[in-house]
């Protein structure tokens, strides 16, 4: 065996050694997860029936015609059937992912803000600030969510903005402990230790060296509560402490369905379908990004 050959087997063995790129790390994930195209498809579709639903669903999704209630899935006009008060359910359906969809993705951004603040806050400074964010968190953990849902629609009342208040209330803990978790260990780091020496002031550290190493896992979180968000949203509203009736949401039909469930089962089982294939695409796509964004968890492809 030659010398050249020799080193030509060397490269191609500390080639094989290397890790993959994050281009073809993404692209190897990508064509080996036949359903995070499957999940995708489903987001694009949600999405673009939260924007443009009135280009999806046309007309009025609350124009009551009790000439046409109860009708059949599969009837001309009304693909899904409609309701006991003549509604097309396909209207309904594509008009409240508007809504849902809103409420879920604005409770989660704000209880992302708010525990990640506090996650830096309590890894970063330690002592007693950890000891009162850390105890309010275990308290409000130990809450039960209903009774804070309860509480909180009760003193102020249904609607949008309180229904996202209520939501953001009860998910900020999640962000809160697992950036503390990551900030005690990053802390310690050599960069960090260093940043400290040349004077770098707290806030520069906390949002310039210790934010982004904490990214990947508040992304995976954002997407998971969001689909928590949508079945948290869809159940209150269920049960009479959400959004009112004159603003169509899914949560709101299984309320208005429940009641036809043995004689008109497209009424409830539809939007049932809706969240339930909402919050699987928002999880195998949140799965897909944890497998992207944490190297460990991509086999050393």
């Amino acid at each position: 065996m030659t010398e050249q050959t020799i080193a030509e087997a060397v490269a191609q063995q500390v080639a094989d050694l290397e890790p993959i790129q994050p281009r073809r790390r993404w692209r190897w994930l990508a064509r080996n997860n036949a359903g995070l195209y499957v999940g995708g498809a489903i987001l694009l579709l949600v999405f673009a029936c939260a924007l443009v639903p009135g280009l999806i669903a046309t007309g009025d999704p609350l124009g009551i015609n009790l000439g046409a209630r109860l009708i059949t899935p599969g009837t001309p006009g009304h693909r899904l059937g409609t309701d006991a008060l003549g509604h097309d359910v396909l209207r309904l359906i594509v008009h409240g992912t508007r809504t849902s969809v809103l409420i879920a993705a604005v409770a989660v951004l704000f209880a992302a803000i708010f525990g990640v603040l506090l996650g830096l806050l309590s890894g970063y400074f330690g002592g007693w600030v950890d000891i009162v964010i850390m105890r309010w968190t275990d308290i409000q953990l130990s809450f039960p969510f209903i009774l804070l849902a309860l509480v909180v629609l009760a003193l102020f009342g249904g609607g949008v903005e309180n229904m996202i208040l209520v939501l953001a209330l009860g998910g900020w803990m999640d962000f809160a402990r697992v950036v503390r978790s990551q900030v005690l260990s990053t802390k310690r780091l050599t960069y960090v230790s260093a940043a400290v020496a040349m004077g770098a002031g707290w806030m520069r550290i906390l949002f310039r060296h210790l934010l982004p190493s904490v990214l990947s896992s508040i992304i995976v979180l954002l997407t998971l509560n969001l689909s928590v968000n949508i079945l948290f949203e869809a159940a209150l509203t269920f049960l009479g402490l959400g959004i009112s009736p004159q603003t169509p949401t899914w949560g709101g039909m299984l309320s208005d369905g429940q009641v036809y469930m043995s004689s008109a089962w497209w009424v409830t089982t539809f939007p049932g379908l809706a969240i339930m294939m909402t919050a699987l695409a928002i999880n195998i796509v949140g799965d897909w990004l944890r497998d992207q964004l944490d190297p460990r968890l991509s086999g050393g492809r």
